[in-house]
């Protein structure tokens, strides 16, 4: 009798946005719940959501976001101060549906055993150390992601 392997997704987390992080790490945990091996590769902007402390401090531009849900015309967003108001919207609105914040979301995703894997090339390109990232990660290249995806991962990109 042949062992049976869990069922995979592959997350590709490549926007350091507010909008944007969640995404990648609600599927990561909702995997794992499902009792599902799970793993995302950050890379380019999504470095920034592993920074230390970096999670929380994450923005959202309303500026060519015309799904924002905000009172005001998109136009609006070119305004000085603009960004901070939308995230401050975005926050509050997670916050009164008692939806965990990302801090407490990536810290989630890493006791439950979701892989964090840094892609080490955007890294070095960027001049980001590991110093600057949190700890528990994993880093690789492109043939680290590959490699996960090659075992029947349902494959996300964000």
């Amino acid at each position: 009798m042949t062992e049976e392997r869990k069922k995979r997704v592959a997350i590709i987390a490549s926007h350091g946005t507010l909008d944007m992080a969640y995404p990648p790490l609600l599927i990561a945990t909702g995997a794992v719940a499902m009792d599902m091996e799970a793993s995302i590769y950050f890379t380019f902007y999504g470095l920034q959501i592993l920074k230390k402390g970096g999670a929380d401090k994450l923005q959202v531009a309303p500026l060519a976001n015309p799904a924002m849900p905000m009172p005001v015309p998109n136009i609006v967003g070119m305004l000085p101060g603009m960004t901070a108001v939308a995230t401050g919207i975005m926050k509050n609105m997670f916050k009164s549906a008692n939806a965990a914040s990302l801090g407490e979301l990536l810290e989630l995703a890493r006791e439950l055993g979701v892989h964090l894997v840094a892609c080490q090339m955007t890294m070095d390109a960027l001049g980001i150390k590991r110093e600057e990232l949190i700890d528990g990660l994993e880093y690789g290249g492109v043939a680290t992601l590959l490699e996960f995806c090659s075992q029947d991962a349902i494959t996300f990109a964000f």
